[in-house]
């Protein structure tokens, strides 16, 4: 009579193998919660800065009411709100903030310190993570409305060309010109994941 041995029973995996497969299954768990965890922080932060960009224009609006004209602009510091950005055709608004750290670009839109500012004669440039804020960029079209609203001022541009470049490309962040043009710039390919090798520029000029 054959003999039992009551140290396994068929009904209980205990292999080494097993063993990885439901560690690996808690560790894909607990890192979909903390990704999901993070991203509706940051969509919470991002509401919050787009408010506090609603409001510093319309304290501005106020306060020029009350002058009877427009008030000249605040110095403005890295992370100082701006404004806000709309493109209506795409459905895309976005705060902009002064600076492009990585804390700003996980707020909004980011203001590349030494390109001139909204309405200035120049190329006003700003930056934008493709997965977040500037998604939508790649389906914009030559003439699309772009709205940049600021405390002193609304500006409307309309876009003039898209293209990609490689990042050392510098020369799309250059003024040709003495008008106000407006620069986008967010990186390339969209759907990549990890670092993008090339990016994205979306080239607009003032409509007067």
């Amino acid at each position: 009579m054959p003999t039992m041995n009551p140290t396994k029973t068929p009904c209980q995996p205990t292999s080494r193998k097993w063993n990885i497969v439901l560690c690996v299954r808690d560790l894909l768990f607990l890192f979909g919660v903390i990704a999901l965890t993070y991203v509706g922080y940051t969509l919470v932060q991002a509401r919050q800065t787009l408010a506090v960009a609603d409001q510093v224009i319309a304290t501005a609006g106020e306060a020029a009411d009350r002058s009877h004209g427009p008030q000249p602009l605040v110095p403005l510091h890295r992370g100082d709100v701006m404004g806000r950005l709309d493109i209506p055709r795409l459905g895309l608004s976005v705060p902009v903030l002064q600076g492009t750290s990585p804390r700003i670009l996980r707020l909004g839109a980011g203001h590349i310190e030494g390109t001139p500012l909204p309405g200035e004669n120049g190329n006003s440039a700003f930056a934008g993570h493709r997965d977040t804020f500037f998604r939508g960029l790649k389906d914009i079209h030559s003439s699309d409305e772009i709205v940049l609203q600021t405390p002193k001022r609304v500006l409307r541009y309309a876009v003039d060309w898209v293209k990609v470049v490689d990042p050392a490309d510098v020369s799309v962040l250059e003024t040709t010109g003495d008008t106000s043009t407006l620069t986008l710039v967010t990186c390339y390919p969209f759907y990549l994941v990890g670092p993008a090798p090339r990016r994205y520029v979306v080239h607009a000029h003032i409509r007067q």
